[in-house]
């Protein structure tokens, strides 16, 4: 499969113009620049990979849109009549890391406050 995604997830935005390829950019590059600021800070180990993953995921998005305005989706799926959108592996990169870091908030120790 190879489809030409011009949106965001889903392909929302897809037909929206050119406006929002720079819109998509600019969001990739504040939650990168956000990211890279969080991955400063001491963390579990679990917590920084969920990041990284992130990370990496809306920055290779981001930078295949800038360059080309679009991102390639080629990982199509079918199983018993059930069909799940295409998608990329930076896509999975962002999905793997928010399940880790929705793992980590359940793991997480209770705050004592005083």
């Amino acid at each position: 499969m190879h489809v030409l995604n011009t949106g965001a997830a889903f392909s929302f935005l897809a037909d929206a113009g050119a406006w929002s390829r720079y819109l998509l950019v600019a969001i990739a590059l504040a939650a990168s620049i956000w990211l890279l600021a969080v991955l400063r800070k001491p963390m579990p180990l679990v917590e920084s990979l969920g990041y990284g993953l992130v990370l990496g995921g809306a920055a290779g998005n981001g930078v295949d849109r800038a360059r080309h305005g679009h991102v390639v989706d080629f990982l199509d799926f079918h199983w018993q009549g059930w069909h799940w959108p295409a998608f990329n592996i930076a896509d999975i990169g962002i999905v793997g890391g928010v399940a880790l870091l929705v793992c980590a908030a359940f793991k997480a120790p209770a705050v004592q406050t005083r």
